[in-house]
């Protein structure tokens, strides 16, 4: 997903989620819902991730320096981290905690309609920033499946926003059932499970989070396809007698770092290997415009071994 298109799912859910959350919390200190309140934390919670992954994505985009060779790139994987662990330790502690307090001391909801019209409003607002994210996503993923798409991909605002919309839509339906269900019953209790229900998804979608983060952040090498193409390059080369290895890192979502080690044939003189290695530089860069830079190595399988 470009930079661009990224900004656009996420300013949209940006401005959704705000407006969302101050009628979730205006309607939750209306009529004591403890489901209520736990999606007006949920909304505030995203809310804050958006910032947190335009900061990111900003912050990504500064150039490199003495002290950062290869850019910033990195950030946006930090900041994808951190909206992980805020939506586990915030949204998901909170829900889950106001849920278990409002089950050990239910609170008879007042006016529970105001509910019904906020939820109606939020699952509007939700599902089309839902669906924008989603839309986003599919021009992105390709022939991929979904979940191979999320695993595969190097963006993490391509699927971390598309996560949050898909765990609000559902968090809206536990909170409209545990409202039905504590109005129908008479029983406030139904509330409270609903309000431990939402933190539950929020748990969930942050530990998921952080599992397709973190080797981004720790450094994942770029995908099959990338690296088999520049081995399907480096095998047009006569000159080239072994390939020894291809080591890739992604240093940010568009910023792959390759380095190659090649046993070049004994009888290539030295200034045709130059050539050779400016010529191939040149050639995976105009195929791969991600990868930026290029380090090839002349190391004989022999070196190698000792």
């Amino acid at each position: 997903m470009s930079t661009s298109s990224s900004k656009k799912v996420i300013f949209a859910a940006l401005a959704g989620n705000a407006l969302i959350a101050i009628t979730k919390f205006t309607a939750a200190t209306i009529t004591g819902s403890s489901a209520m309140l736990s999606e007006g934390i949920h909304s505030l919670v995203d809310t804050g991730n958006q910032v947190l992954l335009l900061h990111g994505i900003k912050q990504s985009q500064k150039p490199a320096s003495e002290q950062f060779s290869f850019g910033h790139g990195k950030e946006i994987y930090f900041w994808a981290f951190a909206v992980a662990i805020l939506i586990f330790a915030v949204g998901a502690g909170v829900s889950i905690y106001e849920g278990i307090h409002h089950i050990l001391d239910p609170q008879p909801m007042k006016d529970a309609v105001i509910n019904y019209l906020v939820l109606g409003l939020a699952i509007v607002f939700e599902g089309a920033a839902w669906f924008f994210a989603l839309n986003e996503f599919r021009k992105t993923k390709g022939e991929m499946g979904y979940l191979e798409a999320v695993h595969r991909g190097k963006d993490p605002t391509m699927f971390v926003v598309l996560f949050e919309d898909s765990a609000a839509m559902l968090g809206l339906l536990f909170a409209f059932a545990g409202v039905a269900l504590a109005q129908a019953t008479g029983n406030p209790v139904y509330d409270g499970i609903a309000s431990v229900l939402i933190g539950c998804v929020l748990g969930g979608t942050a530990i998921w989070l952080a599992v397709e983060t973190k080797s981004l952040l720790i450094g994942e090498s770029a995908n099959r396809q990338v690296v088999e193409g520049i081995r399907r390059i480096l095998n047009t080369e006569q000159s080239i007698q072994r390939i020894n290895e291809i080591l890739t890192m992604h240093m940010g979502p568009d910023f792959i770092l390759a380095n190659i080690s090649v046993d070049f044939r004994d009888d290539i003189p030295a200034g045709e290997i130059e050539k050779t290695t400016a010529g191939l530089d040149q050639k995976i860069k105009s195929r791969f415009s991600d990868v930026r830079r290029i380090f090839i190595e002349a190391e004989s399988q022999l070196n190698r071994r000792a």
